[in-house]
């Protein structure tokens, strides 16, 4: 594909091909979209994910400025398109040798800006994107904006920061997700209460159960249900029950 046709408009008229109305419905309610909901207005054009990750490889190599075109989109497929491609972008500009970091700096800067607008807006664009895009660039680096997002009220801008972490704890690091836990432990959101849990419970997957039970064994008392349901999810049995039996 030459560079001429690498553009937002060509991207979303190929999720328009394989759009099906049927899905759309499916999707929309899968996602919340209905009023007091979490994704109050998300508009679906029915494109599965798959789908989805199928018509960004093929516009890899896109300008940024198209990505963020994408991230402006009313449409949750057209974000989660730009997202993707940001991903890939992230993931070159981070090879180990010949990282271009003035890129990295750029693709946080595009991601950041996409996330306080509002446009990573629901728990699968978050999910998909924040430890690709913001995990390799604060591995290494203060973490401080993390805490930042995890102050704001919005729910997104808590769930990037949380889930950014997901990358240092594959690294072996959970300090900043332990810190992250804990503060966010009073926030009884669902969509926070499950992100917590699942934080949780890969540091004892990954990194050391010894450090998940600590954590357990000093909060469970003021956790919420969900997130010691997810966070306890690998444990055996008893472990459970005496966690549980602490609310």
């Amino acid at each position: 594909m030459g560079e001429s046709e690498l553009t937002a408009a060509a991207v979303r008229a190929e999720l328009a091909k394989v759009a099906d109305a049927a899905d759309a419905i499916h999707l929309q309610r899968f996602f919340k979209t209905g009023p007091g909901e979490y994704g109050e207005g998300d508009v679906f054009i029915g494109v599965r994910v798959p789908q989805t990750r199928k018509v960004a490889k093929a516009f890899a190599g896109i300008a940024l400025p198209e990505i963020d075109e994408l991230l402006d989109s009313e449409v949750h497929e057209h974000r989660l398109a730009g997202l993707v491609l940001l991903n890939d972008r992230m993931a070159k500009a981070s090879r180990k040798r010949g990282a271009d970091v003035e890129l990295q700096r750029r693709i946080v800067e595009l991601y950041l800006a996409a996330v306080r607008r509002g446009r990573v807006n629901n728990w699968d664009l978050v999910d998909a994107s924040a430890e690709f895009v913001l995990g390799p660039w604060y591995l290494d680096r203060p973490r401080d904006l993390l805490f930042e997002l995890a102050a704001q009220e919005s729910l997104w801008e808590r769930r990037v920061a949380l889930l950014t972490t997901f990358a240092f704890i594959k690294a072996g690091d959970p300090a900043t997700t332990l810190e992250l836990c804990e503060r966010l432990l009073v926030d009884r959101r669902d969509l926070i209460q499950k992100a917590v849990g699942w934080m949780l419970r890969e540091i004892g997957k990954r990194v050391d159960a010894a450090i998940l039970t600590g954590f357990l064994d000093a909060h469970a008392a003021g956790m919420g249900r969900t997130a010691l349901s997810y966070a306890t999810e690998h444990l055996t049995p008893e472990q459970r029950a005496h966690y549980r039996a602490q609310r």
